[in-house]
C-alpha cells in the first residue's frame, strides 16, 4: 500500500516543511525502514518542486535517517536497537544535567504539558504522543538555563522519535510515562536536585529498556524468512 503524504503549500521555509513532513513519515512508519525514496517521487507526492526535496533529503541523510540505496535513490535507514541504546545513554546524561540545573533554579514546568501528554496517551495520534513527550523534555532543557543542552539533545531526538513511533502503536507504558514526568516536574519545582536527577535517570533507563524490548518485537516479523 502506498504511504500517504500530505501535499504542501509553497512557502519561504519550504525546505523545512519538506524535512518535517518526511521526518514525520519516517517516525510514524509511513516511510518504513528499508523503504526506497527518490527525489522525483517525493516531489510529486508532496506537490512541490524537486529542489526543496533534494535539500531535505540531504539533511535527512546527514542526520543518519536515510542511506544510499543500491543503484539509484535513497532508502530509510533500518532501526537498530543497539544504536538506540547508545543514543539513550547520551540523552540520559543531558536530561540528568538539565534536571539538576532546573531544580537548582526551582523552575516550574508548565503543568499543561503533562495534561496534554496524558490526553495524547489516551488517544491514537502517535505524532501527538511524540510531540508531547518532546515538548516536556524541551521544557526541562529550557528551564536549565543552559541553551547548549537543548541544542545538543535535538540531534538525538530525530532518532528517538522514529523509535517511539514504531513502538507507541501498542505500548502499555503510555500512561505511566506521564506519571513519571509529573514526579520529575514536582521534584524540580521543589528544588530537590538529587531526587530530580535520580528520577530522570530512572526514567531514561526504563524508557530505553522498554523501547529496545518493544523494538525487538517490532523487528521480529521482518526478520522471519531471512535466517541463513
Amino acid at each position: 500500500m502506498t504511504a500517504q503524504l500530505v501535499k504542501l503549500q509553497a512557502a519561504p521555509d519550504l525546505v523545512d516543511q519538506v524535512y518535517r513532513a518526511l521526518l514525520d513519515a519516517i517516525s510514524d512508519g509511513a516511510l518504513a525502514p528499508g523503504a526506497r525514496v527518490t527525489q522525483e517521487d517525493l516531489a510529486e507526492r508532496l506537490a512541490v518542486s524537486r529542489q526543496p526535496v533534494l535539500q531535505a533529503l540531504r539533511l535527512l541523510k546527514k542526520d543518519g535517517l536515510l542511506l544510499d540505496a543500491p543503484g539509484r535513490g535513497l532508502l530509510v535507514a533500518p532501526l537498530d536497537a543497539e544504536w538506540i541504546g547508545r543514543v539513550y545513554e547520551v540523552r540520559g546524561a543531558l536530561d540528568a544535567l538539565a534536571a539538576r540545573l532546573a531544580a537548582g533554579r526551582r523552575a516550574v514546568i508548565d503543568p499543561r504539558l503533562v495534561e496534554q501528554g496524558r490526553r495524547a496517551a489516551r488517544g491514537r495520534d502517535i505524532k501527538a504522543m511524540i510531540e508531547a513527550d518532546i515538548a516536556f523534555h524541551n521544557a526541562i532543557y529550557a528551564a536549565s538555563g543552559n541553551p547548549l543542552i537543548g541544542q545538543s539533545a535535538q540531534l538525538h531526538w530525530v532518532h528517538l522519535r522514529r523509535v517511539m513511533g514504531a513502538v507507541l502503536q501498542s505500548s502499555p507504558q503510555r500512561g505511566t510515562i506521564w506519571d513519571e514526568h509529573a514526579r520529575i516536574a514536582s521534584a524540580i519545582a521543589a528544588g530537590d536536585a538529587k531526587r530530580a536527577t535520580a528520577l530522570v535517570e530512572h526514567h531514561g533507563r526504563q524508557a530505553s529498556e522498554n523501547l529496545r524490548a518493544r523494538l525487538s518485537d517490532v523487528l521480529k516479523p521482518s526478520m522471519k524468512g531471512h535466517s541463513p
